[in-house]
């Protein structure tokens, strides 16, 4: 009977040690490439965190975009005090198409967990950016005991709000349009919602210089994010965007804030029209525990717009106790 119970204890041992070991080769430095289900993932473990303190996972935004930019733009800075880990989501960047053609939410935080166990953590700090926003409160939502803080910039939790204030600039830059597409759609007896001016209203001769200035207060900013995205041989295939908004992604509102309990920094640019300041003030109201930090001026991609104090604000909230 002891030899049972010893063998019991050495098998289980030898399994624990064996977990170790996995996990502690998965957050050794590099780029690494975990398989779930049917999509191999792709990511890459960078920087000097402090001993003990949960490594920081970067969610990139799109949907469908990828982590490069943000790791060769805001990784150097925050690399130098924490060990962050840059995901690129299935379907997106250096990561496998999902043979399955499964794009769900639910799928994706999924993964997330599962790649929070492949490198052998409890827990996780996450920052998420506008869709990755979106993955960061819904993987929170569902495993709260395994985030230990959240920062949230540009974060997409109310795509109606987010639709809505993308509209509003339409209509003070480009109210003719606008006035147009709604005629248009009385005269069709239609009443469509936000997200369909949002995104049909312009017309294809401006839909790309739209998209920017809802982004970019400053536009030399937008070209340099661009000649990085070139840079890095990646694109959005539009496969993951397709699949969410074809699936009723403009009525997402996140649904259970009362979850989050751990710390929350909600990031927020005043000139921010793809996803709006009243969403981001909605959202950290509605937090247990949110802290709201607005850039007077800055638009959706914060890290760029104001990168060192993004990068202290970031960095200072993680070194909280």
């Amino acid at each position: 009977m002891h030899t049972i119970f010893r063998s019991a204890a050495l098998a289980a041992a030898v399994l624990c040690t064996s977990v170790h070991a996995a996990g502690t080769a998965a957050m050794q430095p590099g780029e690494h490439q975990v398989v779930v289900g049917d999509v191999r993932l792709w990511y890459k473990v960078a920087g000097h965190g402090a001993k003990g303190a949960p490594p920081l996972l970067f969610l990139h935004g799109g949907p469908g975009y990828n982590s490069y930019s943000f790791e060769a733009q805001a990784g150097p800075a925050l690399e130098k005090t924490l060990r962050v880990i840059y995901l690129d989501q299935r379907g997106s960047g250096r990561s496998e198409r999902p043979w399955r053609g499964e794009y769900s939410i639910a799928a994706l935080v999924d993964d997330i967990e599962a790649l929070r166990k492949t490198l052998g953590v409890d827990k996780l700090a996450l920052l998420g950016h506008s869709f990755g926003g979106t993955l960061a409160l819904e993987y929170a939502a569902k495993y709260p005991g395994h985030v230990a803080k959240m920062v949230l910039v540009s974060a997409a939790s109310d795509i109606p709000a987010a639709c809505a204030a993308r509209v509003d600039y339409i209509a003070r830059h480009y109210g003719d349009r606008l006035d147009k597409a709604r005629a248009d759609a009385k005269a069709r007896n239609e009443t469509p919602d936000a997200c369909f001016y949002a995104f049909n209203t312009v017309g294809p001769d401006l839909h790309q210089r739209v998209n920017d200035e809802v982004m970019f207060p400053d536009m030399l900013i937008g070209k340099r994010q661009d000649a990085i995205d070139a840079k890095s041989g990646l694109r959005n295939t539009g496969e993951l965007g397709n699949a969410l908004f074809g699936g009723g992604f403009t009525q997402y509102r996140f649904a259970h804030p009362e979850r989050l309990t751990m710390p929350v920094l909600v990031l927020a640019g005043a000139a921010d029209y793809a996803i709006g300041l009243p969403a981001q003030r909605a959202l950290g109201q509605a937090l247990p525990h949110a802290r709201v930090v607005e850039y007077a001026g800055a638009g959706h991609f914060l890290y760029l717009d104001a990168p060192e104090r993004f990068t202290r604000d970031v960095t200072d909230f993680l070194a909280m106790p």
